[in-house]
């Protein structure tokens, strides 16, 4: 049953997340437009998807005067997921065309339509913070201080739309690192994958292993995204809010975790002394260029291994009512179990590649 008026309207909207978002407003408001680069040829029930370039002032205002054309003036939401990121800790250009220039571009084309748009939701992250020592807890007023070129790019947007918002509402989600049932975190998956194959580079670590950094279940993000589409009239005119775990699970407690879980034995982890950091990564760099390596690990993370982020979400406790329902630490289990009830297609799902050993396992079991 339909209880709000007005459009929401959903960038990224192909993505996990944003699949995940747009169905939770389905019936919920006048209508749920999807912008993507590749808009589903058939789209959720309930939803419009529309084709969107996001770095391209013609397919910005096309798309934004299609909805303008089909669905109304008024925007109760714009959820802006559309963002690029990547592992390869270096900048890319991509990241300002993309991530920064593309939010420009959408709110331009927002203002210059005439939209009457309620409220724009930008998905920022944790990461513009600067690391905190365990036993501290970041909040929004913790020091900015990005410490690679992904969470750079959320900095500079978040500045963006401080300046170029004028009357829309803003509210900036600074989330922890999304994970499922099924895993879909690309840092965890490569964790896993490295114990599952017993690789070499799973008994290592460049860091503290007492330092850790916050997660959270994409089901506890979609239900803050709801709240915060629902209180919009009464949330500041612009504010941030983190969004996560408030419990980091160390990088000891992980590994151990995910040894019992898939081998059902212990893991001993080498720490490698700061002291060692440049051989450390002159090591992660013989290794990327190794045949058969984890392509995932590069010298850069050597740098990061430290970063520790554990959150006070004092702030999305007062404004939404929010806290998560779920932990990481419950959720590996279920992760684990569905690896072990089909491996190759856990390793697709997370966008893996199997080792050859595994696809030689599996081959052998289809013909026998």
């Amino acid at each position: 049953m339909k209880t709000n008026s007005g459009i929401v309207l959903v960038t990224g909207s192909n993505g996990t997340i944003g699949t995940a978002v747009m169905r939770r407003f389905v019936g919920r408001f006048d209508s749920i437009v999807g912008f993507d680069l590749n808009a589903p040829k058939t789209p959720s029930p309930g939803c419009v998807g529309i084709s969107v370039e996001i770095t391209s002032d013609e397919s910005v205002q096309e798309g934004l005067r299609m909805v303008r054309e089909h669905h109304g003036a008024r925007i109760a939401s714009v959820i802006h997921l559309a963002a690029y990121y990547d592992f390869l800790g270096e900048p890319s250009t991509k990241y300002d065309e993309i991530t920064v220039q593309g939010t420009g571009r959408l709110l331009r084309g927002l203002r210059d339509l005439g939209f009457q748009v309620e409220q724009f939701m930008f998905s920022s992250t944790m990461l513009v913070h600067r690391p905190a020592e365990p036993g501290q807890f970041i909040n929004e007023d913790w020091p900015i201080g990005p410490t690679w070129a992904y969470p750079e790019s959320k900095v500079r947007t978040e500045k963006l739309i401080h300046e170029e918002r004028g009357d829309i509402p803003a509210v900036l989600l600074r989330i922890a690192g999304v994970y499922g049932d099924r895993c879909h975190s690309i840092p965890i998956a490569h964790q896993i994958q490295r114990i599952y194959e017993r690789q070499l580079t799973s008994h290592v670590y460049s860091g503290s292993t007492s330092h850790g950094q916050s997660f959270m279940h994409m089901d506890d993000l979609v239900d803050a995204i709801d709240l915060v589409v629902e209180r919009r009239a009464t949330l500041p005119h612009e504010v941030p809010i983190l969004l996560g775990e408030p419990e980091p699970l160390s990088y000891d407690e992980v590994q151990h975790t995910l040894a019992r879980l898939i081998h059902g034995e212990n893991l001993e982890t080498i720490e490698v002394p700061g002291a060692l950091a440049p051989l450390a990564k002159a090591g992660a760099w013989v290794m990327e260029k190794l045949p058969g390596a984890d392509p995932f690990l590069k010298p850069w993370m050597i740098d990061r291994a430290n970063d520790h982020y554990a959150l006070d979400i004092t702030r999305a406790r007062t404004l939404l009512n929010w806290e998560p329902k779920r932990s990481l630490r419950e959720t590996l289990p279920k992760m684990i179990a569905a690896l072990k009830e089909n491996p190759l297609g856990w390793y697709k799902e997370n966008k893996l590649e199997p080792s050859s050993e595994m696809q030689k396992q599996t081959e052998t079991l289809v013909k026998g």
